[in-house]
């Protein structure tokens, strides 16, 4: 595909990078030469310096010719005005990152208007994440797929759980072929694991399995305890933070917010009336403390600064380690030092806008075929992809036992859903019509559901 890229930050960047590695044709636009130069010095893709939102700069970029134009500015106006100029000038589909609440809530409309494919709000988006996280306290990470039905939860294993020596086929028997491990993270090596795979106290996996049985899985494992959540903390009061408390609020959860500066607590104290907003430094100890932080039920860290998330979250665990922590993270480099400090689950808006946009590219890509990619999630520092593809059309991989097919190796196929039937596939059972299948694997790039076959 021809992708043209309005904006080269920290997103724009990662995208042409993504995007790059995945065969696509690239060019980036952006109206500063020194921001531009050190991308187009780092990756093989097409750069120029020019306004987004000038007709005569897109053409030059080749927007006539072009898939899909991907506006990823730090402003909302210059993103949704070059999509627009792009869709008239041309036949490409557009992709707007929408950051602005005020503009966010008539995001329909605004699409339909300017006929937008798709708009990404980074800030709601890590929202959602961290409120299905405290909806599951004792979940690393969780993944949803086939609209919410079934979940892909990373957790881990402690010294006395019944799980630790146990192997992957024992596990299995053990849930009725219900729950199935779909990877197995030992000693910071990432595997797909097969029947004979034993598992390990301190190892981590990723398991799938129905919604309705996550209760009951926590029951039989005995990994954590299923505690709910009463009160959070949020550190921080941008627009993460605002989004989330909504979504909390509905839940029943009271929040308390710890705000620095004075013309934003005012703002958050209007919007959000049933909320605790506290003018205050989140680094101050003293105040954590005060405000309840030693009995607190999660504890969010949501300041502009990765580093200081990080200590909160050290801070918060030092006080109170039995409390939900979820720390925001928007630096790859800085996560992969602090993945072994005890700082609970860490979110990345950057990299759920990436995501997200990666998964409208594969599907859109796969657009004259029929079995597109419906979800995308990029697993354990991006060494593992799970994938959701419908199936709208006979291909080499349905009506055949899955016995039968050579799988790529590490690779698993480990959900069918089949007229809201959740199946968990043995090797007699085949891929059909109108199926969902979910796939998680090593391999990068997978776009359509024959990929999963050896070339």
């Amino acid at each position: 595909m021809n992708i043209i890229i309005a904006g080269c930050g920290k997103v724009g960047y990662a995208l042409a990078q993504q995007l790059n590695d995945e065969g696509h044709d690239i060019t980036i636009i952006d109206n500063s030469a020194p921001r531009l130069q050190p991308v187009l010095s780092a990756l093989d893709v097409q750069g120029m310096v020019g306004n987004a939102t000038n007709f005569h700069a897109l053409q030059e970029a080749g927007v006539e010719d072009a898939d899909l134009l991907i506006a990823v500015t730090n402003q909302d106006e210059i993103n949704m005005l070059s999509c627009l100029i792009a869709k008239k000038s041309g036949k490409c589909q557009t992709i707007a990152r929408v950051r602005n609440p005020e503009y966010f809530q008539e995001i329909s409309y605004l699409k339909q208007c300017l006929d937008i494919s798709l708009a990404i709000n980074p800030e709601f988006a890590a929202a959602k994440e961290i409120a299905h996280l405290i909806q599951v306290p004792d979940a690393m990470e969780i993944d949803s797929f086939a609209k919410g039905r079934v979940d892909l939860l990373r957790v881990a294993i402690s010294e006395n759980s019944p799980l630790h020596s146990m192997t992957v086929q024992a596990f299995s028997k053990r849930f009725n072929h219900e729950i199935l491990i779909c990877t197995l993270e030992h000693e910071h090596q990432v595997s797909i694991p097969n029947g004979n795979s034993v598992l390990r106290a301190g190892d981590t996996i990723s398991v799938i399995m129905p919604k309705e049985k996550i209760n009951s899985f926590y029951k039989t494992t005995k990994l954590a305890s299923t505690r709910e959540i009463h009160d959070v903390i949020l550190a921080g009061g941008g627009t993460v933070s605002y989004y989330l408390t909504q979504m909390l609020l509905q839940s029943g959860i009271h929040v308390t917010i710890l705000e620095k500066d004075r013309e934003r607590c005012d703002f958050l104290s209007l919007a959000l009336p049933d909320a605790t907003i506290i003018h205050a430094d989140a680094t101050d100890h003293k105040i954590l403390l005060e405000e309840g932080l030693a009995s607190a039920d999660a504890f969010v860290a949501l300041t502009n600064m990765d580093e200081e998330n990080v200590f909160l979250s050290l801070f918060a665990n030092k006080i109170n380690p039995k409390c939900k922590k979820i720390t925001k993270m928007n630096r790859l480099a800085l996560s992969e030092i602090a993945e072994d400090l005890p700082i609970g689950s860490t979110i990345s808006p950057k990299h759920i806008t990436t995501e997200h946009i990666l998964q409208y590219v594969r599907s859109y890509g796969n657009s004259y075929g029929s079995n597109n990619v419906e979800a995308l999630y990029r697993l354990l520092d991006n060494q593992v992809e799970a994938l959701e593809f419908h199936i709208g059309e006979s291909c080499s991989v349905t009506n055949i036992p899955l016995l039968q097919l050579k799988l790529k190796k590490n690779l698993l196929i480990c959900c069918i859903v089949r007229n809201n039937r959740i199946i968990t596939p043995s090797g007699r059972d085949s891929i059909q019509l109108n199926d969902t299948v979910i796939v998680v694997t090593t391999h990068k790039g997978l776009q359509d559901i024959s990929d999963i076959l050896e070339n």
